[in-house]
């Protein structure tokens, strides 16, 4: 078999496996949800009305499905890596994706955000924090600043990079700035992810389409185990929409938008395409810019610009129903990524 026939091998088989994988073990884990209640608790009208009355009848719905996707990446990994080193099978070590160079900062990211973010949702449904329970914006902010610093820490340090690329012009040296560009990547993507994750299917869809999309710039850039580590992610993805398309059996909560925001950022900058990642996250961008924006509003004219926001909330508003507003967004997310990669490839043959 030829040696690029087998990556592309490689990366399906994993896609299929971890779709297998999650689908199986979805039956465990909304069992365990159920029965212990971890649900889903809707902030109280007098803070959001607008979202409060669109969304009441979700109260009580499971929370944290995110572990499905987060939980069968990292199991697959630990599985092909135990094979690799226990079996000295050679199929296993070629299906094997966990390497230090290439996805040792992704699974570590992986995780870490997982676990902040799963520690949040239990915040959450205990209502344990302000404005009826869970960590602030702030809080969340400053948590994937940490998260950040040391991915930033380790590109600069241990690497030695500080290789920014810009498309059509090539890669530019940028010092110590490097350090900030990384922590504003890995913040502003995880709060965009966050914000987008506010209907049934809406953020588990388009987290499926830039992770796909990365899978193809990895791959032609050569980097093959991490090419498979994002198809594991995208199946593990299209395992859980499978649940979460309306009426969801569960929603993904923080420790799944966390945990999948963060290392899509870490894996935007690993492969030095951050100035394509809005184009691959397009709709992430909007949701998140429209918070901005609203706040921004209010503060200079007393008032709101949308009815609600995110914006997915404000169409809700104004009469789309729930399931418009999501597929509508998937096809301006396909549209918008397949644009992001046409840009990369033609940087590519460019340079």
């Amino acid at each position: 078999m030829s040696d690029f026939m087998f990556p592309i091998i490689k990366i399906l088989v994993l896609f299929f496996f971890s779709f297998a994988a999650a689908i199986i073990l979805t039956p465990f884990l909304t069992d365990i949800l159920y029965k212990y209640r971890l649900g889903k608790q809707i902030r109280k009208s007098d803070q959001t009305p607008v979202f409060s009355k669109l969304h009441q009848s979700k109260e009580g719905t499971p929370t944290m499905g995110g572990i499905l996707v987060w939980g069968t990446v990292v199991l697959l990994g630990v599985v092909f890596w135990l094979f690799d080193n226990l079996l000295n099978i050679p199929v296993f070590e070629r299906l094997n994706f966990f390497s230090r160079k290439e996805t040792l900062l992704p699974f570590f990211s992986l995780i870490v955000a997982a676990i902040i973010g799963f520690f949040d949702d239990i915040l959450g449904i205990l209502r344990i924090g302000p404005h009826g329970g869970g960590l602030t914006m702030k809080h969340r902010l400053g948590l994937y600043a940490l998260v950040a610093a040391a991915g930033a820490y380790w590109f600069y340090f241990k690497l030695d990079w500080d290789q920014f690329h810009i498309p059509f012009v090539g890669d530019v040296s940028v010092g110590m700035w490097y350090i900030l560009i990384f922590i504003f990547i890995i913040v502003a993507t995880a709060f965009s992810t966050n914000e987008t994750d506010g209907l049934d299917g809406l953020a588990g869809g388009i987290l499926m389409i830039a992770y796909g999309a990365f899978t193809a710039i990895s791959f032609v850039q050569g980097k093959y185990d991490l090419a498979a580590f994002c198809a594991a992610i995208g199946g593990a993805l299209l395992a859980f929409l499978w649940f979460n398309v309306y009426p969801a059996r569960f929603f993904m909560g923080d420790t799944g938008a966390m945990s999948l925001g963060v290392t899509l950022g870490i894996i935007a900058m690993l492969t030095n395409s951050a100035l394509i990642l809005p184009f691959i996250t397009f709709v992430m961008v909007v949701e998140s810019a429209s918070v901005i924006i609203q706040m921004t509003w209010k503060k200079l004219f007393k008032r709101k610009l949308f009815i609600s926001t995110p914006i997915h909330h404000h169409f809700e508003a104004i009469g789309w129903p729930e399931t418009k507003v999501t597929m509508r967004f998937w096809i301006i997310g396909g549209v918008m990524a397949a644009l992001g990669l046409v840009i990369f490839f033609a940087d590519s043959f460019y340079f």
